[in-house]
């Protein structure tokens, strides 16, 4: 049975519907990701991820919480759009209209999305972190390092994630005829997107590092992947490059399990008149 063409444009919608939708819901528990990964050494302003967020309230008020969110809404629209619909594009050209990918071709698709996604979102992404940031420093400087290699992280996640995801997605059909309940759908999203952003997190305190153009007096500035990952490992040991794993996980878990959802219910098929199809469901 060969596959129905997708819809481009479709596509793009719901992943831009998706983004908005999930990180309305994540973006305090991000931001206290964001802010744990840029403490350094024996700089530790907030112990934990509920700390973090208790002194946030505190000092800056309720909404400090959404410190950068319109930066980030604006982010994650174009991002969640590209990443989920350049992966079903990618899926179905390397299908060759057969049902069935290997496991090499879903994660080549993953890094095609990731790919296409890093080009458009980088700018917007350095953007956010500067501002979520910025209530932990009290003595600010302009560093204008910016490089290539702030990509570490996002093409492996996604090499990670969708050929998960698609793996444990399938696992939710009780006969080749059903689709996939969408509980199910968000369960696959959140394992997945769980186990994908652990799985990478050393690759993104490295890159959180990089972004993070706001330094404070005593803190480091890196030449490089390289240079951020020799002196993160000589200063602040291995434990370092798990900083903020934990709430990363609970940032993506429920991000892509409730981006997934609205991704599959169809918004755009509906707005333009067409049929929602799934690749993950046949």
């Amino acid at each position: 049975m060969a596959q129905q063409p997708i819809s481009l444009p479709a596509k793009l919608i719901n992943g831009g519907v998706a983004g908005l939708v999930g990180v309305t819901c994540v973006f305090p528990i991000d931001l206290a990701k964001t802010r744990l990964q840029n403490q350094r050494g024996s700089q530790k302003v907030y112990k934990n991820m509920m700390d973090c967020l208790i002194k946030t309230v505190r000092s800056e008020g309720y909404f400090g919480m959404y410190r950068g969110a319109a930066v980030n809404l604006t982010l994650v629209t174009p991002e969640k759009a590209i990443k989920l619909a350049a992966n079903d594009f990618f899926r179905q050209r390397l299908s060759r209209g057969e049902l069935k990918l290997s496991v090499f071709q879903e994660m080549l698709a993953g890094c095609g999305a990731g790919m296409c996604q890093v080009i458009v979102t980088t700018p917007m992404e350095m953007l956010k972190i500067q501002l979520q940031d910025a209530g932990r420093l009290d003595c600010e400087t302009w560093d204008s390092q910016s490089s290539p290699e702030l990509f570490v992280q996002d093409i492996p996640f996604s090499v990670v994630y969708f050929p998960l995801f698609a793996h444990i997605n399938k696992l939710g059909k009780t006969s080749e005829d059903d689709n996939v309940p969408f509980y199910w759908s968000f369960i696959s999203g959140c394992v997945a997107g769980c186990t994908a952003a652990v799985a990478v997190s050393p690759c993104d305190v490295v890159k959180t590092r990089l972004q993070s153009l706001n330094k404070s007096a005593n803190e480091d500035t890196y030449n490089g992947v390289a240079d951020c990952v020799r002196k993160i490992m000589r200063k602040e040991g291995p434990a370092a490059f798990l900083k903020g794993a934990g709430c990363r996980a609970l940032v993506i878990a429920p991000l892509f399990g409730i981006a997934q959802v609205v991704y599959f219910i169809g918004v755009g098929e509906f707005l333009l008149g067409q049929t929602p199809f799934n690749l993950y469901s046949v």
